[in-house]
């Protein structure tokens, strides 16, 4: 299990995450799409890797947009798992074409 981050660390962390927003409580970025299809292909190609590291996102799509919000749950905030997570999730959605 990783130690939460304190606040000073969530300020750190998301200078290395842009388009990510957030406080000690948790991460969220919107990503838009070029259309439906598009975000949802984000999200399936997101799946395995998501397994593959046994921490999910609460995320939510509606058409052209899927909404994130990162936490680790069992530490009651963010921690390295979300970070590493968020790399993961915006490496994904820059592979997708109009991406943003």
């Amino acid at each position: 299990m990783d130690d939460p981050f304190d606040p000073a660390r969530v300020t750190q962390a998301l200078e290395h995450l842009p388009g990510w927003e957030g406080d000690a409580s948790g991460l969220t970025r919107t990503y838009h799409f070029e259309s439906f299809a598009d975000a949802i292909g984000f999200m399936a190609a997101a799946a395995p890797r998501i397994d593959e590291m046994d921490h999910h996102p609460e995320w939510t799509n509606v058409y052209d947009r899927v909404d994130v919000r990162l936490v680790s749950h069992d530490v009651n905030g963010v921690s390295g798992r979300d970070v590493r997570l968020a790399e993961v999730l915006d490496e994904l959605a820059g592979a997708v074409a109009g991406a943003s």
